[in-house]
């Protein structure tokens, strides 16, 4: 496929600062989502033709393993990703297999769709598979503004459940109090856990939404009811956080780690953007020559929403 926009995330500042424990090869491409326009399509492809607007399913797998077999391709073992272990998107094309290539809805523009493969796909995994959030139940989302926080939001709002998040900035909170977030917490200032306590009513929040990591784990374990679920999908400020091991079985919680997305929940989430007119912040787009200006951004924390590039 011809690319015509990518969407930067975390990992392209740590596969840029030398991806250490992924196995990649030098040169390397960077970029791992991105849409365009089909190119090329092998003989007897029957759902895609040349010139259709799509976008990427990241994830490649190997289709036979017990996890691909049982349609959880997303742990397959020898599962890459475009711009970790593979090529990446930053580029004028790319080849894939044709299950990881979906219609782009008519609408949309190459950096909305680009933007669905990976921080809404991962948000989606977190908030509808593993964590099973409920219309009446209340979720804590850590760090709004980043693209997995934001897609979290968006996803819990139209879900129906009640969102609590989190932000150091109060523009940011602002932003997100008029994307539907019900409560705000200013972690500059506040104490999470206790906020996030009295915004319940001293209950506790039923899911914790976290991709921070090490800085906020004893708030994110004391935020929680009793029972209720963590769901986290990245470490950013550290990977070894205190246990709270008491905590964890008195109040009987869980703790479900979460990576990106089948190539099945990015066709649910698809649906489900579509049916409930969802679809990705755009915080700003650069031209693929100013990729360093827009890591630099994305490397600041200052953006709310993706940090799109477009292709020419």
């Amino acid at each position: 496929m011809r690319l015509h926009a990518a969407t930067l995330n975390r990992v392209d500042l740590y596969m840029r600062g030398g991806g250490a424990g992924i196995t990649h090869q030098l040169p390397h491409i960077l970029g791992v989502d991105g849409a365009g326009v089909v190119d090329e399509v092998d003989a007897g492809e029957a759902l895609l033709a040349p010139g259709q607007r799509v976008l990427l399913h990241p994830g490649l797998s190997c289709g036979r393993c017990e996890f691909c077999l049982r349609g959880d391709d997303v742990l397959c073992t020898r599962y890459q990703i475009l711009g970790e272990q593979r090529d990446g998107t930053l580029a004028q094309s790319i080849s894939v297999p044709a299950r990881n290539v979906l219609p782009l809805p008519d609408g949309w523009s190459f950096a909305e769709g680009a933007a669905l493969g990976v921080n809404h796909l991962t948000a989606w995994r977190m908030l509808v598979t593993q964590a099973r959030l409920q219309p009446w139940e209340t979720v804590l989302i850590f760090g709004i503004g980043g693209g997995v926080s934001l897609a979290g939001l968006q996803i819990a709002k139209a879900l129906g459940a009640r969102a609590i998040v989190t932000s150091r900035h109060a523009d940011k909170l602002e932003r997100a109090r008029a994307l539907g977030a019900d409560h705000v917490i200013d972690s500059s200032r506040e104490d999470i856990a206790k906020a996030a306590l009295a915004a319940t009513g001293g209950r506790g929040v039923d899911v914790v939404f976290e991709n921070v990591g090490e800085a906020v784990w004893a708030h994110a374990m004391k935020s929680l009811v009793r029972g209720g679920r963590l769901v986290t999908c990245g470490a950013t400020s550290g990977d070894q956080p205190g246990a709270d091991l008491r905590r964890l079985f008195i109040r009987q919680l869980k703790v479900l780690g979460s990576t990106m997305g089948t190539v099945a929940e990015l066709h649910q989430l698809l649906a489900f953007c579509q049916r409930h007119g969802l679809r990705p912040v755009i915080e700003r787009t650069f031209a693929l020559h100013d990729v360093h200006a827009a890591l630099s951004l994305l490397e600041s924390g200052r953006q709310f929403g993706k940090t799109a590039l477009t292709i020419d």
